[in-house]
Protein backbone atom coordinates (compact mmCIF):
# COMPACT_ATOMS: atom_id res chain seq x y z
CA UNK A 1 0.00 0.00 0.00
CA UNK A 2 1.36 3.51 -1.01
CA UNK A 3 0.23 7.14 -0.11
CA UNK A 4 1.21 9.81 -2.06
CA UNK A 5 1.02 13.41 -0.83
CA UNK A 6 -0.71 15.56 -4.17
CA UNK A 7 -1.06 19.19 -1.35
CA UNK A 8 -0.95 20.25 1.55
CA UNK A 9 2.66 19.28 2.15
CA UNK A 10 5.13 21.75 2.55
CA UNK A 11 2.35 24.35 2.63
CA UNK A 12 -1.32 25.16 4.16
CA UNK A 13 -3.60 24.32 1.26
CA UNK A 14 -4.23 22.00 -1.72
CA UNK A 15 -4.85 19.01 0.94
CA UNK A 16 -5.09 15.91 -1.46
CA UNK A 17 -3.89 12.61 -0.41
CA UNK A 18 -3.87 9.35 -2.98
CA UNK A 19 -4.04 5.99 -1.01
CA UNK A 20 -2.88 3.12 -3.77
CA UNK A 21 -4.03 -0.54 -2.85
CA UNK A 22 -3.33 -3.32 -4.66
CA UNK A 23 -7.06 -3.29 -5.97
CA UNK A 24 -7.99 0.40 -4.84
CA UNK A 25 -6.94 4.12 -5.69
CA UNK A 26 -8.68 6.48 -3.70
CA UNK A 27 -8.26 10.01 -2.72
CA UNK A 28 -8.79 11.76 0.99
CA UNK A 29 -9.38 15.37 -0.30
CA UNK A 30 -8.97 16.36 -3.27
CA UNK A 31 -8.52 20.79 -2.55
CA UNK A 32 -7.83 24.10 -3.83
CA UNK A 33 -4.41 25.54 -4.03
CA UNK A 34 -4.30 29.68 -2.51
CA UNK A 35 -2.11 32.19 -2.08
CA UNK A 36 0.91 32.41 -3.75
CA UNK A 37 0.61 28.34 -4.80
CA UNK A 38 -2.58 29.21 -6.98
CA UNK A 39 -0.92 27.89 -10.25
CA UNK A 40 -0.38 24.85 -9.14
CA UNK A 41 -3.85 24.75 -9.76
CA UNK A 42 -3.34 24.65 -13.79
CA UNK A 43 -0.84 21.66 -13.34
CA UNK A 44 -2.43 17.90 -14.02
CA UNK A 45 -3.26 16.09 -11.00
CA UNK A 46 -0.28 13.11 -10.30
CA UNK A 47 -2.28 10.46 -11.11
CA UNK A 48 -4.83 9.73 -13.60
CA UNK A 49 -8.68 11.21 -12.19
CA UNK A 50 -10.07 8.08 -14.22
CA UNK A 51 -8.29 5.69 -12.10
CA UNK A 52 -9.31 6.80 -8.85
CA UNK A 53 -12.25 5.02 -7.30
CA UNK A 54 -13.61 7.19 -4.43
CA UNK A 55 -12.79 10.16 -2.36
CA UNK A 56 -13.14 10.09 1.16
CA UNK A 57 -13.46 14.20 1.87
CA UNK A 58 -12.81 15.32 5.55
CA UNK A 59 -14.84 19.27 4.88
CA UNK A 60 -15.70 21.37 2.65
CA UNK A 61 -13.83 24.33 2.92
CA UNK A 62 -11.94 25.02 -0.68
CA UNK A 63 -8.47 23.92 0.68
CA UNK A 64 -9.81 21.08 0.79
CA UNK A 65 -12.76 20.41 -1.64
CA UNK A 66 -12.24 22.73 -4.32
CA UNK A 67 -10.46 20.68 -7.40
CA UNK A 68 -13.66 18.15 -6.97
CA UNK A 69 -14.77 19.80 -10.16
CA UNK A 70 -11.80 19.43 -11.59
CA UNK A 71 -11.21 15.64 -11.21
CA UNK A 72 -14.70 15.18 -13.00
CA UNK A 73 -14.23 17.15 -15.20
CA UNK A 74 -11.00 15.27 -16.20
CA UNK A 75 -12.90 11.81 -16.22
CA UNK A 76 -13.51 10.91 -12.44
CA UNK A 77 -16.56 8.96 -12.07
CA UNK A 78 -16.79 7.73 -8.46
CA UNK A 79 -18.49 8.65 -5.05
CA UNK A 80 -17.46 11.26 -2.32
CA UNK A 81 -18.17 10.17 0.94
CA UNK A 82 -18.88 13.05 3.77
CA UNK A 83 -20.79 13.89 6.31
CA UNK A 84 -24.51 15.70 5.79
CA UNK A 85 -23.30 18.75 6.85
CA UNK A 86 -20.35 19.15 4.55
CA UNK A 87 -22.11 18.09 1.40
CA UNK A 88 -24.85 20.82 1.82
CA UNK A 89 -21.81 23.02 2.65
CA UNK A 90 -19.57 21.51 -0.90
CA UNK A 91 -23.15 22.09 -2.78
CA UNK A 92 -23.02 26.28 -2.04
CA UNK A 93 -19.31 26.46 -1.99
CA UNK A 94 -18.53 24.55 -5.00
CA UNK A 95 -20.88 26.91 -6.71
CA UNK A 96 -19.61 29.91 -5.81
CA UNK A 97 -16.00 28.60 -6.39
CA UNK A 98 -17.10 28.08 -9.99
CA UNK A 99 -18.50 31.94 -10.43
CA UNK A 100 -14.82 32.76 -8.79
CA UNK A 101 -13.50 30.87 -11.50
CA UNK A 102 -15.56 32.44 -14.49
CA UNK A 103 -15.28 36.13 -13.44
CA UNK A 104 -11.51 36.25 -12.54
CA UNK A 105 -11.01 34.37 -16.15
CA UNK A 106 -13.17 36.84 -17.87
CA UNK A 107 -11.21 39.81 -16.15
CA UNK A 108 -7.89 38.40 -16.91
CA UNK A 109 -8.73 37.49 -20.85
CA UNK A 110 -9.76 41.33 -20.63
CA UNK A 111 -6.58 42.68 -19.36
CA UNK A 112 -4.73 40.04 -21.55
CA UNK A 113 -6.42 40.47 -25.33
CA UNK A 114 -5.59 43.85 -24.57
CA UNK A 115 -1.56 42.75 -24.44
CA UNK A 116 -2.45 40.85 -27.49
CA UNK A 117 -2.10 37.86 -25.50
CA UNK A 118 -4.35 34.55 -25.72
CA UNK A 119 -7.57 34.25 -23.41
CA UNK A 120 -7.42 32.37 -19.80
CA UNK A 121 -10.14 29.15 -19.61
CA UNK A 122 -11.50 29.13 -15.80
CA UNK A 123 -10.27 25.98 -13.75
CA UNK A 124 -13.75 25.11 -13.57
CA UNK A 125 -17.10 26.77 -14.39
CA UNK A 126 -20.63 26.99 -12.21
CA UNK A 127 -21.53 23.87 -14.30
CA UNK A 128 -19.00 21.79 -13.59
CA UNK A 129 -19.11 22.44 -9.98
CA UNK A 130 -22.64 21.32 -10.14
CA UNK A 131 -21.93 17.80 -11.63
CA UNK A 132 -20.30 17.12 -7.95
CA UNK A 133 -23.83 17.16 -6.05
CA UNK A 134 -24.93 14.37 -8.46
CA UNK A 135 -22.00 11.80 -6.76
CA UNK A 136 -22.17 12.96 -2.86
CA UNK A 137 -22.95 10.50 -0.32
CA UNK A 138 -23.82 11.56 3.04
CA UNK A 139 -22.17 9.28 5.87
CA UNK A 140 -22.81 9.46 9.60
CA UNK A 141 -20.42 9.76 12.00
CA UNK A 142 -19.24 7.12 14.38
CA UNK A 143 -20.14 4.59 11.67
CA UNK A 144 -18.37 2.23 9.65
CA UNK A 145 -19.00 2.29 5.70
CA UNK A 146 -17.82 -0.37 4.03
CA UNK A 147 -16.16 0.41 0.56
CA UNK A 148 -15.47 -3.67 -0.11
CA UNK A 149 -14.37 -6.88 2.18
CA UNK A 150 -10.91 -4.81 2.49
CA UNK A 151 -11.23 -1.03 3.19
CA UNK A 152 -13.77 -0.03 5.32
CA UNK A 153 -13.76 3.95 7.08
CA UNK A 154 -15.67 5.81 10.07
CA UNK A 155 -15.60 9.78 10.40
CA UNK A 156 -14.92 11.31 13.42
CA UNK A 157 -15.76 15.03 14.76
CA UNK A 158 -12.98 17.63 13.79
CA UNK A 159 -14.64 20.44 15.59
CA UNK A 160 -13.42 22.57 13.18
CA UNK A 161 -16.45 23.78 10.73
CA UNK A 162 -19.47 22.19 10.64
CA UNK A 163 -19.59 18.86 9.20
CA UNK A 164 -15.60 18.83 9.42
CA UNK A 165 -14.19 15.04 10.06
CA UNK A 166 -11.44 12.90 10.77
CA UNK A 167 -11.02 10.46 8.61
CA UNK A 168 -10.04 6.63 10.38
CA UNK A 169 -9.73 4.16 7.12
CA UNK A 170 -9.05 0.13 8.04
CA UNK A 171 -7.57 -1.58 4.92
CA UNK A 172 -6.76 -5.00 4.56
CA UNK A 173 -3.90 -5.85 2.45
CA UNK A 174 -1.41 -8.85 2.05
CA UNK A 175 -3.41 -10.88 5.00
CA UNK A 176 -2.43 -7.66 6.95
CA UNK A 177 -4.69 -5.03 8.26
CA UNK A 178 -3.37 -1.39 8.76
CA UNK A 179 -5.58 1.50 9.64
CA UNK A 180 -4.78 5.08 8.41
CA UNK A 181 -6.08 8.42 10.10
CA UNK A 182 -6.09 11.94 8.55
CA UNK A 183 -7.34 14.26 11.34
CA UNK A 184 -8.55 16.58 8.40
CA UNK A 185 -8.31 20.45 10.10
CA UNK A 186 -8.41 20.19 13.84
CA UNK A 187 -10.47 22.55 16.01
CA UNK A 188 -9.97 25.18 18.30
CA UNK A 189 -11.38 24.20 21.53
CA UNK A 190 -14.71 25.58 22.04
CA UNK A 191 -15.46 27.22 18.94
CA UNK A 192 -19.18 28.64 18.91
CA UNK A 193 -21.70 26.63 18.06
CA UNK A 194 -20.03 23.40 16.94
CA UNK A 195 -18.89 20.23 19.37
CA UNK A 196 -15.03 20.07 20.15
CA UNK A 197 -13.08 17.43 18.40
CA UNK A 198 -13.56 13.85 19.45
CA UNK A 199 -10.19 11.43 20.13
CA UNK A 200 -9.43 8.09 18.15
CA UNK A 201 -8.66 5.04 19.65
CA UNK A 202 -6.13 3.34 17.67
CA UNK A 203 -4.10 4.36 14.13
CA UNK A 204 -0.92 2.85 12.65
CA UNK A 205 -0.25 5.53 10.80
CA UNK A 206 -1.05 9.11 11.81
CA UNK A 207 -1.32 11.98 9.35
CA UNK A 208 -2.19 15.35 11.13
CA UNK A 209 -2.35 19.08 10.26
CA UNK A 210 0.24 21.62 11.67
CA UNK A 211 -1.32 25.13 10.79
CA UNK A 212 -0.56 26.28 13.89
CA UNK A 213 1.99 24.03 14.82
CA UNK A 214 4.01 26.96 16.02
CA UNK A 215 1.72 28.86 18.54
CA UNK A 216 -0.81 29.27 21.17
CA UNK A 217 -3.71 30.78 20.82
CA UNK A 218 -5.44 33.25 23.07
CA UNK A 219 -7.93 32.73 25.78
CA UNK A 220 -10.99 33.43 23.60
CA UNK A 221 -12.92 35.21 26.11
CA UNK A 222 -10.04 37.75 25.95
CA UNK A 223 -9.71 38.22 22.42
CA UNK A 224 -13.33 38.57 22.26
CA UNK A 225 -13.47 41.24 24.70
CA UNK A 226 -10.43 42.82 22.42
CA UNK A 227 -12.76 41.95 19.63
CA UNK A 228 -15.59 44.41 21.15
CA UNK A 229 -12.81 46.98 21.70
CA UNK A 230 -11.28 47.66 18.56
CA UNK A 231 -15.04 48.16 17.19
CA UNK A 232 -16.26 50.44 19.78
CA UNK A 233 -13.54 52.43 19.76
CA UNK A 234 -13.50 52.55 15.96
CA UNK A 235 -16.73 53.55 15.34
CA UNK A 236 -16.43 56.21 18.05
CA UNK A 237 -13.62 57.68 15.99
CA UNK A 238 -15.87 57.63 12.94
CA UNK A 239 -14.43 54.78 11.06
CA UNK A 240 -15.75 51.66 9.90
CA UNK A 241 -14.33 48.30 10.44
CA UNK A 242 -13.94 45.92 8.11
CA UNK A 243 -13.45 41.93 8.77
CA UNK A 244 -12.48 39.53 6.10
CA UNK A 245 -13.90 36.52 7.31
CA UNK A 246 -14.21 33.03 5.89
CA UNK A 247 -18.11 32.75 4.82
CA UNK A 248 -18.49 29.68 5.93
CA UNK A 249 -17.10 28.88 9.84
CA UNK A 250 -15.65 31.82 10.43
CA UNK A 251 -18.42 34.34 9.80
CA UNK A 252 -20.69 32.17 11.90
CA UNK A 253 -18.34 32.19 14.85
CA UNK A 254 -17.81 36.17 14.46
CA UNK A 255 -22.02 36.36 14.40
CA UNK A 256 -22.11 34.29 17.12
CA UNK A 257 -19.50 36.30 19.66
CA UNK A 258 -21.33 39.53 18.56
CA UNK A 259 -24.61 38.22 19.81
CA UNK A 260 -23.63 36.77 23.11
CA UNK A 261 -22.45 39.49 24.26
CA UNK A 262 -19.34 38.12 26.72
CA UNK A 263 -18.58 41.62 28.73
CA UNK A 264 -22.43 43.06 29.63
CA UNK A 265 -20.57 46.37 29.91
CA UNK A 266 -20.55 46.70 26.47
CA UNK A 267 -23.67 45.28 25.11
CA UNK A 268 -25.29 48.60 25.06
CA UNK A 269 -22.71 50.61 22.67
CA UNK A 270 -22.45 47.33 20.83
CA UNK A 271 -26.20 47.20 20.16
CA UNK A 272 -26.12 51.20 18.86
CA UNK A 273 -23.73 49.93 16.33
CA UNK A 274 -24.41 48.89 12.57
CA UNK A 275 -23.24 45.53 11.61
CA UNK A 276 -23.33 44.36 7.67
CA UNK A 277 -23.04 40.84 6.84
CA UNK A 278 -21.91 41.37 2.39
CA UNK A 279 -21.04 37.73 1.32
CA UNK A 280 -23.99 36.04 -0.37
CA UNK A 281 -22.11 32.75 -0.01
CA UNK A 282 -22.11 33.20 4.10
CA UNK A 283 -26.05 34.32 3.72
CA UNK A 284 -26.66 30.69 2.25
CA UNK A 285 -24.12 29.10 4.94
CA UNK A 286 -26.40 30.76 7.58
CA UNK A 287 -29.21 28.72 6.60
CA UNK A 288 -27.63 25.36 6.16
CA UNK A 289 -25.84 25.93 10.03
CA UNK A 290 -28.98 26.42 10.93
CA UNK A 291 -30.66 23.23 9.54
CA UNK A 292 -27.63 21.01 10.70
CA UNK A 293 -28.55 21.65 14.55
CA UNK A 294 -27.08 17.70 15.19
CA UNK A 295 -23.97 19.32 14.95
CA UNK A 296 -24.14 22.22 17.63
CA UNK A 297 -22.58 22.09 20.60
CA UNK A 298 -24.38 22.21 24.23
CA UNK A 299 -23.86 25.58 24.74
CA UNK A 300 -25.79 26.55 21.14
CA UNK A 301 -28.35 23.98 22.08
CA UNK A 302 -29.29 25.59 25.57
CA UNK A 303 -29.76 28.88 23.72
CA UNK A 304 -31.92 27.53 21.49
CA UNK A 305 -33.96 25.62 23.93
CA UNK A 306 -34.29 29.58 25.47
CA UNK A 307 -35.63 30.87 22.05
CA UNK A 308 -32.03 32.71 21.35
CA UNK A 309 -31.53 33.37 17.73
CA UNK A 310 -27.58 32.45 18.45
CA UNK A 311 -26.80 33.48 14.80
CA UNK A 312 -29.00 36.99 14.35
CA UNK A 313 -29.23 40.19 16.15
CA UNK A 314 -31.39 42.94 15.34
CA UNK A 315 -28.63 45.28 14.48
CA UNK A 316 -27.59 42.78 12.15
CA UNK A 317 -28.28 43.86 8.57
CA UNK A 318 -27.75 40.98 5.82
CA UNK A 319 -26.78 42.72 2.27
CA UNK A 320 -28.86 41.14 -0.09
CA UNK A 321 -27.53 42.72 -3.75
CA UNK A 322 -24.87 44.20 -5.53
CA UNK A 323 -25.85 47.70 -5.09
CA UNK A 324 -27.03 47.63 -1.28
CA UNK A 325 -23.00 46.38 -1.16
CA UNK A 326 -21.81 49.40 -3.08
CA UNK A 327 -24.20 51.56 -0.86
CA UNK A 328 -21.90 50.57 1.84
CA UNK A 329 -18.71 52.46 0.64
CA UNK A 330 -20.80 55.56 1.87
CA UNK A 331 -21.37 54.36 5.28
CA UNK A 332 -19.21 55.83 8.11
CA UNK A 333 -18.97 54.03 11.49
CA UNK A 334 -20.34 50.73 11.01
CA UNK A 335 -19.12 47.01 11.05
CA UNK A 336 -18.49 44.93 7.87
CA UNK A 337 -18.08 41.28 7.49
CA UNK A 338 -17.53 39.87 4.39
CA UNK A 339 -15.35 37.34 2.35
CA UNK A 340 -13.11 35.97 1.07
CA UNK A 341 -11.14 35.36 4.15
CA UNK A 342 -7.82 35.67 2.54
CA UNK A 343 -8.89 38.91 0.87
CA UNK A 344 -8.16 37.06 -2.66
CA UNK A 345 -11.83 37.73 -4.31
CA UNK A 346 -15.42 38.73 -3.09
CA UNK A 347 -16.97 41.48 -2.01
CA UNK A 348 -14.09 42.05 0.55
CA UNK A 349 -11.85 43.49 -2.07
CA UNK A 350 -14.23 46.27 -3.05
CA UNK A 351 -14.31 47.41 0.80
CA UNK A 352 -10.61 47.05 1.41
CA UNK A 353 -10.35 49.73 -2.11
CA UNK A 354 -12.62 52.03 -0.01
CA UNK A 355 -11.90 51.80 3.36
CA UNK A 356 -7.58 50.78 3.45
CA UNK A 357 -6.00 54.20 2.98
CA UNK A 358 -8.40 55.94 5.89
CA UNK A 359 -6.13 56.35 8.70
CA UNK A 360 -9.13 55.57 11.30
CA UNK A 361 -10.24 52.53 9.54
CA UNK A 362 -9.58 48.72 11.32
CA UNK A 363 -9.23 45.90 9.92
CA UNK A 364 -9.48 42.30 11.63
CA UNK A 365 -8.33 39.19 10.96
CA UNK A 366 -9.89 36.74 12.38
CA UNK A 367 -8.85 33.20 10.26
CA UNK A 368 -5.42 31.79 9.03
CA UNK A 369 -3.85 33.62 6.14
CA UNK A 370 -1.49 31.90 3.77
CA UNK A 371 1.16 32.74 2.21
CA UNK A 372 1.24 35.19 -0.94
CA UNK A 373 -2.63 36.40 -0.32
CA UNK A 374 -3.79 39.61 0.28
CA UNK A 375 -4.67 39.16 3.59
CA UNK A 376 -1.61 37.85 4.72
CA UNK A 377 0.48 40.46 2.91
CA UNK A 378 -1.41 43.12 5.39
CA UNK A 379 -1.40 41.36 8.07
CA UNK A 380 2.25 41.57 7.54
CA UNK A 381 2.62 45.16 7.08
CA UNK A 382 3.51 45.75 3.93
CA UNK A 383 2.29 49.35 3.24
CA UNK A 384 1.25 49.41 -0.37
CA UNK A 385 -1.18 46.52 -1.89
CA UNK A 386 -2.78 46.57 -4.78
CA UNK A 387 -6.31 45.77 -5.24
CA UNK A 388 -7.75 45.81 -8.59
CA UNK A 389 -4.90 46.61 -10.22
CA UNK A 390 -4.69 49.86 -8.18
CA UNK A 391 -1.48 50.56 -5.92
CA UNK A 392 -3.19 51.68 -2.11
CA UNK A 393 -1.28 52.99 0.62
CA UNK A 394 -1.98 50.90 4.15
CA UNK A 395 -3.23 53.31 6.53
CA UNK A 396 -5.67 51.56 8.80
CA UNK A 397 -5.24 49.82 11.86
CA UNK A 398 -4.15 46.20 11.47
CA UNK A 399 -5.68 43.55 14.24
CA UNK A 400 -5.26 39.66 14.02
CA UNK A 401 -7.23 37.96 16.54
CA UNK A 402 -5.75 33.99 16.19
CA UNK A 403 -8.23 32.38 18.91
CA UNK A 404 -11.12 33.21 16.60
CA UNK A 405 -9.51 30.47 14.02
CA UNK A 406 -11.17 27.18 13.90
CA UNK A 407 -7.43 25.56 13.58
CA UNK A 408 -6.21 23.74 16.85
CA UNK A 409 -3.17 25.28 17.91
CA UNK A 410 -0.22 23.35 19.39
CA UNK A 411 -1.32 22.28 22.58
CA UNK A 412 -4.49 21.32 20.58
CA UNK A 413 -2.55 19.30 18.37
CA UNK A 414 -0.48 17.89 20.55
CA UNK A 415 -3.78 17.29 23.30
CA UNK A 416 -5.51 15.38 20.48
CA UNK A 417 -2.44 13.42 20.00
CA UNK A 418 -1.90 12.14 23.31
CA UNK A 419 -5.28 10.87 24.07
CA UNK A 420 -5.15 8.60 21.13
CA UNK A 421 -5.73 5.65 23.84
CA UNK A 422 -3.23 3.17 22.21
CA UNK A 423 -0.50 5.79 21.15
CA UNK A 424 1.91 3.00 19.37
CA UNK A 425 1.85 4.68 15.88
CA UNK A 426 4.47 2.79 13.26
CA UNK A 427 4.51 6.82 11.62
CA UNK A 428 3.27 9.79 11.92
CA UNK A 429 3.49 12.31 8.72
CA UNK A 430 2.83 16.13 9.67
CA UNK A 431 1.04 17.99 6.85
CA UNK A 432 -0.78 21.22 5.98
CA UNK A 433 1.64 23.69 7.44
CA UNK A 434 4.28 26.43 6.59
CA UNK A 435 7.74 24.69 7.25
CA UNK A 436 8.26 26.46 10.44
CA UNK A 437 5.03 25.07 12.16
CA UNK A 438 5.68 21.65 10.38
CA UNK A 439 9.11 21.41 11.95
CA UNK A 440 7.73 22.72 15.24
CA UNK A 441 4.74 20.51 15.65
CA UNK A 442 7.55 17.29 14.66
CA UNK A 443 9.52 18.13 17.33
CA UNK A 444 7.49 18.38 20.05
CA UNK A 445 5.70 14.94 18.98
CA UNK A 446 9.14 13.67 18.52
CA UNK A 447 9.14 14.10 22.70
CA UNK A 448 6.83 11.53 23.68
CA UNK A 449 6.37 9.52 20.16
CA UNK A 450 8.65 6.44 20.15
CA UNK A 451 8.26 6.08 15.88
CA UNK A 452 9.11 8.07 12.80
CA UNK A 453 7.72 11.59 11.99
CA UNK A 454 8.13 12.49 8.85
CA UNK A 455 7.03 16.16 6.90
CA UNK A 456 6.71 14.50 3.15
CA UNK A 457 6.97 17.31 0.50
CA UNK A 458 5.03 17.88 -2.26
CA UNK A 459 3.75 14.77 -4.60
CA UNK A 460 6.38 12.44 -2.05
CA UNK A 461 5.39 8.78 -2.15
CA UNK A 462 5.39 6.28 0.88
CA UNK A 463 5.37 2.68 1.22
CA UNK A 464 3.06 1.22 4.34
CA UNK A 465 3.67 -2.05 5.30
Amino acid sequence: MKIKFCGAAGQVTGSCYLIETNKRKFLVDCGMFQGNVFDLNYEPFPFNPKDVDFVILTHAHIDHSGRLPMLYKQGFRGTVYATSATCDLVNIMLKDSGHIQEFEAKWRTKKRLRKGLDPVEPLYTVEDALVVNDYLYRASYNKWVTIDKNIEFMFKDAGHLLGSAIVVIKIKENKRENIITFSGDLGNIDIPIIKNYEYIDYTDYLVIESTYGNRFHESRAEEAKSLYDIIINTVKAGGNVIIPAFSVGRTQEVLYILNQYIDIEKKEELKNIEFYLDSPLAREALEIFEKHKECYDEEALNLLSKDIDVLHFDNLYIVQTAEESQALNEKQGVVIISASGMCEAGRIKHHLKHNIWKKNTSIIFVGYQAEGTLGRRILDGEKRVKIFGEEMVVNANIYSIPSLSGHADLGGLLNWVKNIKNGVFKKIFVTHGEEEASKNLKEELERFVQCKVEIPKLYDEFIID
